[in-house]
């Protein structure tokens, strides 16, 4: 199962959670804060699934898997934005981003084949972007 957010700006859109570094922030712990902050939940960061980018924008997000330990009640963007959150199967959750975020989704068949590699079942993945002045990242 993989869990995915609410999009801030289209509400009733589900996303994979994730955003920007902070200054001197490491892709790993951006993606541990981001995920609390946009899903409420916390976890273990487990393998980096893949580095996606897009030269056209300078933009590069890593995606990482998290083994989800704790789901908080209230969370940041529940309480802030009515951010929601919700469980999917992965290939359900190919389904419901790829008509308006085709790359997440590819997210999970890149995580999907990892599965089958390592006969493992991740249960969330999270991105975090990293940016600087040539080249903007994400992550999820």
């Amino acid at each position: 199962m993989v869990l995915l957010v609410s999009s801030s700006r289209h509400p009733d859109r589900w996303i994979v959670p994730g955003g920007g570094m902070e200054p001197e922030e490491e892709p790993s712990m951006a993606a541990a804060r981001e995920v609390c902050e946009e899903a409420g939940v916390k976890g273990t960061l487990g393998r980096l699934v893949g580095i996606f980018e897009n030269r056209d924008r300078k933009h590069r997000t890593y995606v990482y898997v998290l083994i989800v330990t704790e789901v908080l009640e209230d969370w940041e963007d529940s309480v802030n934005i009515g951010r929601k959150r919700e469980w999917f199967k992965i290939e359900d959750a190919k389904e419901v981003l790829k008509s308006h975020k085709p790359v997440q989704a590819s997210y999970f068949e890149t995580l999907r084949q990892g599965c089958l590699a390592n006969n493992g079942t991740p249960v969330m993945t999270t991105s975090y972007t990293d940016s600087n002045e040539s080249s903007f990242s994400d992550i999820r």
